[in-house]
């Protein structure tokens, strides 16, 4: 028998509620909260991007460790964007991917996933997992 789709997410969002209130009462603040994706390029979700978009760019929350500290993680050959480039921190805050896209695509990558985790502030903390999803256009 499968699990009913919603009764999983509302277990999830009370899970993920329960989190937050605990976190909150144990003194949670911006300084000592994980880093967090706060603006990506293109914009999750989009179904309109351009193929000649010359870059995958993703903004955090906090100023990130830049040493060769990062883990982009592909969910497959098909859905993961040929790199055109060097793949780094253009700085503190901004990690960029140069990339060539093909028109009429779905590229899919996830920013720290499971043990793959080595996008992480100045302090060490390890950024909360972000997944990417967008389209090229024709």
């Amino acid at each position: 028998m499968k699990p009913n789709r919603a009764i999983c997410a509302l277990v999830l969002v009370c899970l993920a509620g329960t989190a937050t209130v605990y976190a909150l009462r144990s003194g949670l603040s911006v300084a000592t909260a994980p880093p967090v994706v706060v603006e990506t390029t293109p914009r999750a979700g989009a179904t309109d991007i351009d193929p000649s978009v010359s870059e995958v760019r993703v903004i955090f929350s906090k100023d990130m460790m830049t040493d060769n500290m990062w883990s982009v993680v592909k969910i497959s050959d098909e859905t993961f964007p040929t790199l055109a480039g060097e793949v780094g921190y253009q700085d503190a805050r901004t990690f960029v991917i140069p990339v060539a896209l093909e028109p009429e695509s779905t590229y899919a990558l996830w920013f720290n996933y499971k043990q793959n985790d080595a996008f992480r502030d100045v302090n060490g903390s390890a950024a909360i997992p972000y997944f990417l999803v967008f389209q090229t256009r024709e």
